[in-house]
């Protein structure tokens, strides 16, 4: 069984290998043709930096794979051995912090190159080592206390119940969406000063729009985005009276107050059409696949490994191998939400206009350097979005 494991995580290890290789030849040879949607400069900028992102992709997932037989070969022996505690929860919060703490610092150094090199280099990211450390410190801190406890409580349910698999589902998924819900009062302003709009013309739009559509929110904020990334963006957070419109400052600067409510509009598409629920359901799917799985691995596999059936090596297979399960069903999942943002398009025209929605649609493209064509296979695997050119086609524009 455990030969099997390692063959199945090395084909999964191999085809995302194989779908960046392919994005990488396909961008290289697109790059230097024909420029659409971006200005010139950015268009080929935007391949560069596609083909860099590609190429780490593949060297990381090289070194996933090493990293995993790495695990497999002698590292949840050198962690248990390393390990004293009599108490069996302490145990297992220990080993899973230890297992999840390696697996952190050895990813920090492709982190801080995209930070730091790439993302510097094409003119992305601002962000300096003070702001950097003390995010990372932030984000440890949170997940320590909170990450603490839900490996607790999962552990816990492993110990008592036979069908763990069901309530840690159950729990898994009442936890994400909670944190869904606090995210953009309690856990986003943590990292981003929120302030309100300045604009008074721009707020009073953005609240008629809202009111037109139907959705009651908290509030409509400007974060500091631009201290960390030049990137545009807005998003719709939290989920029912927590719910806020939230705006990067870098957004504002750059699109005109039709385009940025022909943008909102189509987050609201999405709103009134259902796909925040469309896509709870297909991720709790998703989770409940994943927890069924791993609720019924056969103990030979741990047997293998040198260790017994016990709730961390349980919890720890999951994290290894769950990627898997999501990689497999991501083109099912990608599609639906392919086809819903052609329906929040048609809302977000609906709006504002069709010609205004396309403008923002293609300066976002523009500023965010995003290379507005992909290989078929990256489309089915990552994509959530529809390529540019079939959006703007959709709303008549001839790219």
């Amino acid at each position: 069984m455990l030969e099997i494991m390692l063959i199945i995580y090395i084909l999964y290890t191999l085809a995302k290998i194989y779908i960046s290789f392919m994005e990488l030849k396909f961008v290289a040879s697109k790059k230097n043709g024909k420029v659409i949607i971006l200005s010139e400069k950015n268009f080929k900028e935007a391949g560069e930096y596609k083909i860099e992102t590609s190429k780490i992709s593949i060297v990381s997932s090289m070194y996933d794979l090493l990293i995993f037989f790495a695990w497999i070969g002698f590292g949840f022996k050198m962690v248990d051995s390393a390990i004293y505690f009599n108490n069996d929860m302490l145990y297992t919060v220990s080993f899973m912090l230890t297992f999840i703490g390696i697996n952190f610092l050895l990813g920090v150094p492709f982190d801080l190159y995209k930070t730091f090199n790439l993302d510097k280099r094409y003119g992305f990211s601002t962000i300096d080592i003070k702001t950097y450390l003390i995010d990372q410190i932030k984000g440890i801190a949170i997940f320590l206390v909170f990450g603490s406890l839900l490996i607790w409580l999962l552990a816990f349910i492993i110990e008592s119940f036979e069908n763990w698999w069901m309530y840690g589902f159950g729990v898994v998924f009442t936890i994400i969406l909670f944190i869904n819900m606090i995210y953009p009062t309690l856990i986003a302003p943590i990292f981003n000063k929120f302030s309100p709009l300045d604009n008074e013309e721009l707020q009073s739009a953005i609240e008629n729009l809202l009111k037109k559509s139907g959705l009651n929110s908290s509030g409509v904020y400007k974060i500091d985005a631009s201290k960390r990334d030049k990137r545009l963006n807005a998003y719709f957070g939290g989920l029912g009276k927590s719910k806020r419109v939230v705006l990067f400052d870098t957004l504002i600067k750059k699109l005109e107050t039709k385009e940025l409510l022909a943008v909102l509009g189509h987050e609201l598409g999405h709103f009134k059409h259902g796909d925040i629920i469309k896509n709870i359901g297909a991720s709790a799917m998703m989770l409940f696949v994943i927890f069924a799985f791993f609720g019924n691995i056969p103990e030979v596999i741990f047997t293998d490994i040198g260790l017994e059936k016990s709730p961390h090596m349980i919890l720890i297979l999951f994290l290894l191998l769950s990627p898997i399960l999501s990689f497999l069903m991501m083109p099912f999942v990608g599609l639906l939400s392919r086809y819903n943002e052609y329906a929040a398009d048609e809302y977000g025209s609906e709006c504002e206009s069709k010609e205004a929605l396309a403008s923002a649609l293609m300066k976002l493209a523009d500023e965010n350097k995003s290379f507005p064509l992909s290989h078929p296979l990256t489309v089915a695997f990552y994509h959530t979005h529809p390529a540019l050119t079939k959006r703007l086609e959709k709303l008549g524009v001839n790219v």
